[in-house]
């Protein structure tokens, strides 16, 4: 895939592995940041050529419409949208963990969200040469983590869906759908589940998926990721006891 003279969505894109992506491609493209903390995002993009920032809830269909909106009028069009963006809750499943509440919440942002972004912008897409869907997901689609229930539950899903969504795009579009299946990484987000100490730089996941993108590798398996992979098709329970030791 051409990753040169693309404008590129990035939900999330204020820290972490959104950020890093930004960074790793913003030199030869237009890079849009999304999220909810303009603050955020805007000192995310501080010092950064090429980097444009628009505030808004990827889970408010009223957002994501003004999101399009803007996108139309002052960037004329989009070649790749990135859905990096989401949320978990650590925790384990007992009577008072109150899971349904945490589920709903972390389907709407990791699941219902990008489904949503994604069927939108289509349009935009399909009129470009070169063009892209990037679903973000984890190493625990394959083998959920004990520690991480419905966050697991909510990234097998959108697995399933990108695999679905590829099949179906191949058909008659020009547009490629990609995952990216980090590991644990280093950043905030997963500071609470051992990221600080365990996790490998953000960095690393970023020029790894930009990599994968010039050679048009669909499922990008970083690091350890990979090694479950071939693990949970070997035996599923067997990647199960390897995430949750």
């Amino acid at each position: 895939m051409n990753i040169t003279n693309n404008t590129i969505l990035i939900t999330g894109g204020g820290s972490g592995i959104g950020l890093e992506i930004a960074k790793a491609l913003n030199a030869s493209n237009t890079i849009i940041i999304v999220g909810r903390n303009k603050e955020k995002l805007d000192a995310a993009a501080n010092g950064l050529e090429n980097i444009f920032t628009i505030q808004a809830d990827i889970t408010n269909e009223k957002d994501i419409n003004h999101l399009i909106e803007e996108i139309k009028v002052n960037f004329g069009g989009l070649n790749i949208l990135i859905n990096n963006a989401g949320h978990a809750y650590v925790y384990t499943i007992s009577e008072t963990s109150d899971t349904y509440s945490k589920a709903v919440a972390e389907f709407e942002t990791n699941y219902f969200a990008p489904i949503r972004l994604t069927e939108k912008i289509l349009p935009l897409l399909k009129q470009q040469e070169n063009a892209a869907v990037v679903n973000v997901s984890s190493i625990v689609a394959f083998a959920p983590g004990s520690h991480l229930p419905t966050y697991s539950d909510s990234k097998a899903a959108l697995h399933s869906y990108t695999k679905i969504l590829r099949h179906e795009l191949a058909k008659d579009t020009s547009v490629k759908v990609f995952e990216l299946m980090p590991p644990l990484v280093n950043t905030d987000f997963s500071a609470e589940i051992g990221g600080r100490e365990n996790g490998i730089p953000a960095s690393e996941v970023a020029d790894s998926f930009v990599n994968a993108l010039i050679n048009d590798i669909y499922e990008i398996r970083i690091g350890n990721t990979e090694v479950l992979y071939s693990n949970f098709f070997a035996g599923s329970e067997g990647a199960f006891d390897v995430m949750n030791k």
